[in-house]
C-alpha cells in the first residue's frame, strides 16, 4: 500500500467521521425536540441504526457516487479524490461550527466533480450518474416537503376524535419507530456514498479490480469500517445541529414529527433502491418544514430556514472550487 493510498485513505475516514458528527444529528433531530428522547439517548440510538443501515441496504448508492466522475488511475487520480475529501472536512466542519447543517452528500458530489476537472475538465463527469444526482434533488425538496404536508394534513384528519393525552402517547411510541428508521435511512445513504469512495480509492491504488459489472462488490469489512467510523463520529456530537434543526427552525407537535420522520426516511429508502443519492439534511429538514407548515407558515422560523437554504446553494459551489484548488495544489506539492 503506498503512501499517497494511506493519506487518501485516511481522508475519506475523516469525511466519514464528520459525517456522522455533522450529519447523522439531522435523522434523530425530530425526536428530541417533541422530548420524546433526550439528546444522549438519542444520539446513541442514532449510531446504532445508522450502522445497521450501512450495513444491509446494499451497494446501488455506492456505485452511483463512485462513477460520478471520471478519474482515471495512478497517482494523479488518488490525489484527486484526497482533494474531494478535504473539501468536504473543511466545509463541513466549518459550518458546524456555526450550527448551520450542511448536506455533505453535495459536497461529497461537489468535491468529486471540481476535483476531477482539474485532471479531465467537464470530460470527466459521468452523466448518467449525474442525472440521478439531479432526481435526488427535486426528491429531496419538493417531494419531501409536500409530502410531509400532506401526511401532517391526514393524521390530523384521522385522529381529530383522539383525546391529545392518548394521541400524544400513541406518537411518542411511534416517533422512537420512525427515528429508527430515519437513522437507518440515513446510514443506508450516507454510509453507502462514503464506501463507495473508499472502495474507488481501493481500485485507484490497484487493491482491487475495478468492478466488471454496473454494480461494486464493494468488500464486508469497508462497510463494517464505514459503519463503526460514521456510528462513532453520531455518538460523540451534534448537539448544535439537533438544535438547529429541530428546536430553532420548527417547534414540532409529535405527530407531526412523526409524519415527517416517515416521510423522509420512505422516501430515502425507496431512493436507496434505485441507486439514487439523496441529501438527508434536505429531504429531513424539507419534511419538518411541511409538517410545521401545516399549521401554517408562520410555523416555520423561515430566518433558521433562510441560513440553511443559503448554506444548501453555497455547498455546490464552494466544494467544487475547493476540490479544484486543493486538487492543483496537491499536484505542485506531489
Amino acid at each position: 500500500m503506498t503512501f499517497g493510498l494511506v493519506i487518501v485513505l485516511l481522508l475519506v475516514s475523516a469525511s466519514i467521521f464528520v459525517n456522522g458528527w455533522t450529519d447523522s444529528p439531522n435523522a434523530i433531530a425530530t425526536v428530541v425536540s417533541t422530548r420524546v428522547l433526550s439528546p444522549r439517548f438519542a444520539i446513541g440510538f442514532g449510531a446504532v441504526f445508522n450502522f445497521l443501515g450501512v450495513l444491509l441496504m446494499g451497494t446501488a448508492v455506492a456505485t452511483t457516487i463512485s462513477n460520478i466522475v471520471n478519474i482515471g488511475t495512478g497517482s494523479d487520480a488518488l490525489l484527486t479524490l484526497g482533494a474531494a475529501q478535504l473539501s468536504i472536512v473543511i466545509w463541513s466542519v466549518s459550518a458546524w461550527k456555526y450550527g448551520i447543517p450542511t448536506s455533505e452528500s453535495h459536497a461529497l458530489i461537489a468535491g468529486l466533480m471540481g476535483s476531477g476537472m482539474s485532471l479531465n475538465g467537464f470530460g470527466a463527469f459521468q452523466w448518467g450518474p449525474l442525472q440521478k444526482v439531479l432526481i435526488g434533488l427535486i426528491v429531496s425538496t419538493i417531494v419531501g416537503f409536500g409530502l410531509a404536508y400532506l401526511a401532517t394534513k391526514l393524521l390530523e384528519r384521522l385522529f381529530r376524535s383522539v383525546h391529545r393525552r392518548s394521541a400524544n402517547t400513541f406518537f411518542s411510541g411511534g416517533q422512537v419507530v420512525s427515528a429508527a428508521f430515519m437513522a437507518f435511512s440515513h446510514g443506508a445513504q450516507d454510509g453507502q456514498k462514503f464506501m463507495g469512495i473508499f472502495y474507488l480509492a481501493l481500485v485507484i491504488g490497484g487493491l482491487y479490480k475495478s468492478p466488471s459489472g454496473s454494480t461494486a462488490e464493494i468488500p464486508f469489512w469497508i462497510m463494517l469500517i464505514c459503519s463503526l467510523l460514521m456510528a462513532f463520529g453520531t455518538s460523540i456530537g451534534g448537539y448544535r445541529i439537533i438544535k438547529a434543526m429541530g428546536m430553532d427552525m420548527v417547534n414540532l407537535e409529535k405527530y407531526q414529527g412523526f409524519a415527517a420522520e416517515i416521510v423522509a426516511s420512505g422516501s430515502m429508502i425507496v431512493a436507496t433502491l434505485f441507486g439514487i443519492p439523496l441529501s438527508t439534511t434536505n429531504t429531513k429538514a424539507t419534511a419538518m418544514m411541511g409538517a410545521a407548515a401545516s399549521r401554517g407558515l408562520s410555523a416555520v422560523n423561515w430566518g433558521i430556514a433562510k441560513d440553511m437554504v443559503i448554506a444548501w446553494v453555497l455547498t455546490f459551489p464552494a466544494c467544487l472550487l475547493m476540490g479544484y484548488s486543493f486538487a492543483k495544489i496537491f499536484g505542485l506539492i506531489f
